[in-house]
């Protein structure tokens, strides 16, 4: 029996050109069957792989090769304050209705800013730049200019509006002249956090928040000439069913952002304290979660809006379609990005950073990370080195995530291997999801099929080489 809602077919959903990159096919009986945990594989290896083995002076060195290759940086800042918890969030982050709190964060974020940019070639231009939390605008607009000035001050960063600048926003803690503050001090990308438009599941998660709110901030950033317009929605929130999400969707496609990130909510009260206060009971089941799923798939579909991948939606002509048509779409801490060929330095607690040499995470408690940089050290808490394997098997996972195909013989001359020789217990681990229409091979390539794109994460799971059934560690793949 098929999870669908009524009046859906379960088909294959194709925009105007009939290729892997834009086609999905929903079958909620094969879903089923391949439910399970898994990474989301913003990075390879996993965060799940830090040690404290990566410290200061390795995460140092990292830099300095970075240097040597010369590629472009993207910068992350994570400002943890929100003034009120949201009972399904599962970020790093402070919850305080004190504003005096940032204060001291800012000067302590300000010293790991010079310390990072101590290390870094002045010449490397800034492509990238994004503020997440937590809530970016819990600070005041005149520290939200004077953060920006502060890495203007000590990075290279665009001053002609090219650059892809974005910060994270919730339309609850805009004042009234914050949008125009931060289109002036460079963003041109705003992602606004909205989840739900019913008010019986905002109560039901403590967030609260007016239709007027979240489409005044909307409009109000499109007429500010902000490039692109994000909203993040989460699907199996207590209180959703089919016909409330139904009318959510039908708000945000009149409301038309350029772009959507439709998350699956993962309850881990067990990780997360505040998901404790969700009563279990109201939580949609796992029928009405696929059910909720294919509305979305078809609705946003039919309104225009391609499919990228995992969670997120763009319209036709985003640089994100532009980019997995041509194969030069990336994924990172972020989600998806155009910046394939970027280092990411990140900064603030729990951030994490990505080198050739491995990746590296901040101390994700305030007071640790203020102790290190009291003492002029970078707050450097744990981390991983990557190898070779590592690296092969990183590529692996971002061209399935990213492009739907691996090109075979690309990685064979890249990393001097026989691809069916190296992966040859991956490939029979594959025989089944090729069996059920997931997967296509061929001598030079690994497709994903239509049927197989919403289980991307299970492909890319049998190329992980640290898998293990760690199922309560990792969120559920659908």
């Amino acid at each position: 029996m098929r999870l669908v809602p009524e009046g859906i077919t379960v088909r294959a959903m194709t925009t105007k050109t009939e290729t892997p990159a834009n086609r999905i096919e929903f079958d909620a009986e094969l879903i089923q069957r391949y439910a399970g945990s898994g990474p989301r594989y913003t990075s390879y290896p996993t965060a799940m792989e830090f040690t404290p083995a990566v410290n200061e002076k390795i995460y140092a060195d990292w830099v300095r090769e970075s240097n040597r290759i010369g590629r472009p940086l993207s910068l992350y800042v994570h400002v943890p304050f929100c003034a009120h918890v949201c009972y399904y969030c599962a970020c790093n982050k402070v919850v305080t209705a004190n504003r005096d709190k940032a204060d001291p964060f800012l000067e302590n974020l300000y010293r790991e800013i010079r310390l990072q940019a101590s290390l870094v070639d002045p010449s490397r231009r800034v492509e990238q730049l994004h503020w997440g939390g937590g809530t970016p605008t819990f600070l005041s607009d005149q520290q939200l200019c004077d953060l920006m000035r502060v890495i203007g001050e000590n990075f290279y960063l665009h001053e002609d509006d090219q650059g892809e600048y974005s910060i994270e926003i919730d339309p609850r803690e805009l004042r009234g002249d914050t949008l125009s503050v931060l289109r002036e001090v460079g963003f041109n990308r705003v992602s606004l956090g909205v989840q739900d438009f019913n008010p019986d599941v905002q109560v039901a998660v403590h967030r609260v928040q007016s239709n007027e709110q979240t489409l005044g901030a909307l409009n109000q950033a499109r007429k500010l000439g902000f490039r692109s317009i994000n909203i993040d929605l989460m699907y199996g929130l207590p209180l959703q069913s089919v016909a409330s999400f139904s009318a959510t969707l039908d708000a945000v496609i009149d409301a038309r952002p350029d772009r959507l990130s439709v998350f699956n909510y993962a309850h881990l009260p067990e990780r997360f304290k505040p998901q404790r206060r969700i009563n279990s009971i109201d939580l949609p089941s796992p029928g009405d979660k696929l059910k909720i799923l294919s509305l979305t798939i078809d609705k946003l579909t039919s309104a225009g809006y391609e499919y990228v991948g995992m969670d997120h939606f763009a319209l036709a002509d985003d640089e994100l379609v532009s980019a997995q048509r041509t194969g030069t779409l990336h994924r990172n801490f972020q989600g998806y990005s155009t910046h394939a060929e970027s280092d990411l330095i990140a900064m603030g607690p729990s951030a994490i950073s990505a080198m050739p040499g491995g990746y590296s995470q901040n101390h994700t408690n305030l007071d640790d990370y203020y102790r290190d940089l009291q003492e002029s050290r970078l707050p450097v808490a744990r981390g991983v080195a990557v190898n070779r394997d590592d690296r092969l098997r990183a590529d692996v996972i971002q061209q399935l995530i990213c492009n739907n195909r691996l090109d075979t013989r690309r990685l064979e001359q890249d990393f001097g291997i026989d691809f069916e020789q190296y992966f040859a217990s991956e490939l029979a681990a594959l025989s089944g999801m090729q069996a059920d229409g997931l997967v296509d091979t061929d001598n030079d390539s690994l497709t994903i099929s239509a049927r197989g794109r919403l289980l991307v994460r299970n492909i890319c799971k049998v190329f992980d080489g640290y898998r293990r059934d760690e199922d309560k560690k990792f969120s559920k793949m659908i």
